[in-house]
């Protein structure tokens, strides 16, 4: 709920509607993300499975999304209504609150995305066809720490992407308050809200995207050789594979989180209203 809002959620009524958000919308929009993350794949679409088994990893996000989604919206919404800064500032505490929100969150969700981006595009082959499979491979071969692999790569995304979405958010819903006058806004309506900023920041965050995917797709062992750093590996696919491999998976990404952004953050609205009785 934006800052304008007279009812203020709690830290528990947050947590709720954020896991019902975030299960609802990895659910719904799993197969679309597998074949964003075989698009992105070095290996390419058709090696890491085409459009075969489009579900395949769903079960780390069964596990990981709605803890991950909980904590974000709880530590965004407790941030937001605790800042410091002035109403005017508003922009920068959504921008600010959400990219904690995001650290927090991937502490959940980057070992769940590790599984799940090696099971969709079948990194393991036939040894780990499935979510429980892949996880045991990951701690066999890199320890606890391969879990967080793509962490700093997926920090790098996050905050850009909530820096561009939340604040665009929020000033959609606000501007859009003020013209129908009402508030807080009906779920379909944030819903909708939800869709633009998400779709925009998607598109834009593309690139750091598909450095995620690569960084968290490469099997190497980083105690047995030195892995190249993350401005190096954004070089090196823009200089052996193009622009156009930055931003391979654009639409379906774009797409995916347009339609996601709208099931995502409408389902917020809808459930933390519910639960408040607003």
């Amino acid at each position: 709920m934006s800052p304008a809002h007279d009812h203020k959620p709690t830290f528990v009524q947050s947590l709720l509607a954020g896991g019902v958000a975030g299960t609802s919308v990895d659910l719904l929009f799993f197969p679309i993300d597998t074949i964003k993350t075989r698009l992105q794949s070095s290996q390419g679409f058709v090696k890491a499975g085409g459009f075969r088994g489009v579900y395949k990893g769903v079960g780390s996000v069964v596990v990981g999304s709605a803890p991950g989604a909980a904590i974000f919206f709880s530590t965004y919404e407790t941030l937001k209504k605790n800042s410091p800064l002035p109403p005017h500032l508003a922009p920068i505490t959504h921008m600010l609150s959400a990219s904690v929100g995001e650290i927090a969150a991937c502490l959940v969700r980057v070992p769940t995305e590790v599984i799940k981006t090696r099971t969709q595009t079948s990194t393991y082959g036939s040894t780990a066809q499935s979510s429980w499979a892949a996880a045991k491979l990951v701690l066999r071969n890199d320890g606890w720490a391969g879990f967080y692999r793509g962490f700093g790569s997926t920090i790098l995304r996050e905050i850009p992407f909530t820096s561009i979405q939340f604040p665009l958010y929020e000033l959609l819903k606000h501007q859009l308050s003020i013209r129908t006058g009402q508030k807080p806004l009906p779920a379909h309506e944030a819903a909708i809200c939800g869709s633009i900023s998400g779709g925009f920041a998607a598109a834009v965050t593309t690139p750091l995207d598909v450095l995620k995917t690569r960084v968290m797709l490469d099997l190497r062992n980083p105690s047995q050789e030195k892995l190249p750093s993350l401005a190096s590996r954004f070089v090196t696919i823009y200089r052996t594979e193009g622009l156009p491999a930055l931003f391979a998976g654009v639409i379906p990404r774009t797409m995916w989180i347009s339609a996601g952004g709208a099931v995502f953050l409408g389902a917020y609205e809808w459930s933390l209203q519910g639960i408040m009785g607003v």
